[in-house]
């Protein structure tokens, strides 16, 4: 049994098909379903069920799956994160959401950088969910995210700061009652499929408010540029971080009872590079606690 095999053995439970493990290890579906027929030999176990059109995992194969992500995880933490006389090295995989992109991450990036120079990073750019499930199956050593209703098991949230909801519109807008604006403007609506788009859709629900919505997009950037064109309204984070090249939008108020994300660092609760993600998370703080002193 070798790593290698465990990780295809994973691609397979995440894909569900041997031919997409395939394209995720790189190899042909030949050799996946060669790899797997290894696999259950070196173990001694049937893995899957092939008395189906595509092979299902067993029972057991799922418990095997849940510690083979374990393994894997450890394994490639051997060597990063380990103290060297000058610091930390190796590499960060981390996964941040777009509204913290041209903000919060690169400045909390740049401090890490500068007090440990050797530190790598890998930024993968998602919503909360495909990137907490990117944590869960090991490809990320921890995510920038809007706190969810739910978490895994084995992963930690760390709350950073909480940002209420504000209604932006173009800078001529004579306009400054929200849901006047909300229920006569063209609404440009925040990806639906992401937390924080839930979270703003309920609000507005709350409000008995029916809007016309004109586009649905999930860039922050892209939403600040349609609005500041003058092509609707739309509802986005307060954010603690301003982006390092604001587009320049009227900034309204939803009123106290605003909806707020909960933003804040995930990552597993076992050991790896816990003391790259400590110092992660310490360099973030430093970031949002110096922008809440500026305001």
């Amino acid at each position: 049994m070798t790593i290698r095999l465990l990780r295809t053995l994973v691609a397979v439970a995440d894909t569900r098909t041997f031919s997409a493990a395939a394209d995720v290890v790189h190899v042909t579906h030949a050799a996946v379903s060669q790899q797997m027929k290894t696999l259950e030999t070196d173990l001694g176990i049937t893995l899957f069920d092939r008395s189906t059109r595509t092979p299902e995992l067993t029972p057991i194969a799922h418990q095997i799956v849940a510690k083979a992500r374990d393994l894997i995880r450890e394994y490639d933490t051997l060597v990063p994160s380990v103290l060297a006389d000058d610091g930390l090295s190796g590499v960060i995989k981390l996964g941040a959401l777009g509204t913290t992109l041209t903000g919060l991450t690169p400045r909390a990036l740049a401090v890490l950088k500068a007090k440990y120079p050797q530190i790598g990073f890998y930024i993968r750019p998602g919503l909360t969910g495909a990137l907490l499930a990117d944590i869960e199956r090991g490809n990320l050593d921890a995510a920038l995210i809007t706190k969810p209703h739910m978490l895994p098991v084995g992963v930690r949230f760390r709350a950073l700061t909480e940002e209420p909801m504000q209604l932006i519109t173009a800078l001529e807008e004579p306009q400054d009652d929200p849901l006047a604006l909300l229920r006569t403007r063209p609404y440009i609506r925040f990806n639906r499929n992401a937390v924080l788009g839930t979270l703003i859709d309920n609000w507005i629900l709350s409000k008995r408010i029916r809007v016309s919505e004109a586009m649905e997009l999930d860039s922050p950037e892209a939403i600040a540029s349609m609005v500041h064109a003058n092509l609707g309204v739309s509802i986005v984070p307060d954010m603690t971080v301003k982006p390092l090249d604001s587009i320049p939008v009227k900034q309204i108020s939803l009123g106290p009872d605003a909806p707020t994300r909960i933003l804040g660092l995930v990552h597993p609760e076992a050991p790896g590079k816990s003391q790259a993600i400590d110092q992660l998370f310490n360099a973030l703080q430093s970031i949002i606690t110096a922008a809440q002193t500026e305001k």
